[in-house]
């Protein structure tokens, strides 16, 4: 038996993370989480793209792993390539190393 793991949730479960009470409210919140979301669905193509990641690497090195707002050094996931003027506004842009800055996730939730 383990505990479930909603904050402050004390009942035990079997198997899971979470118990049938705060089952269905993970769903809801799940939901809510993925349209908070910054990346836009009809981006994920371009995103996957070897030209986007061969950039992405590119803004990566010369920033030299660290976040262009606070200087804090960003690794893996937690390094997050913006652009300044979004895809939808100028598709030219979206492979111009200019137009990317490399963030870490705290300063990134404030540019939205």
């Amino acid at each position: 038996m383990k505990y479930c793991q909603f904050d402050g949730c004390t009942n035990k479960i079997a198997k899971g993370i979470y118990c049938t009470e705060h089952k269905r409210s993970s769903k809801s919140r799940k939901k809510k989480q993925q349209a908070k979301t910054v990346y836009h669905h009809e981006n994920k193509p371009f995103y996957r793209m070897q030209a986007w990641k061969d950039v992405a690497d590119f803004v990566y090195e010369r920033e030299g792993g660290h976040c262009q707002r606070c200087g804090r050094f960003v690794f893996g996931k937690l390094a997050h390539r913006h652009h300044v003027i979004p895809i939808k506004k100028n598709k030219l842009l979206s492979l111009d190393p200019n137009n990317i800055r490399l963030l870490c996730p705290s300063p990134r939730m404030f540019l939205y």
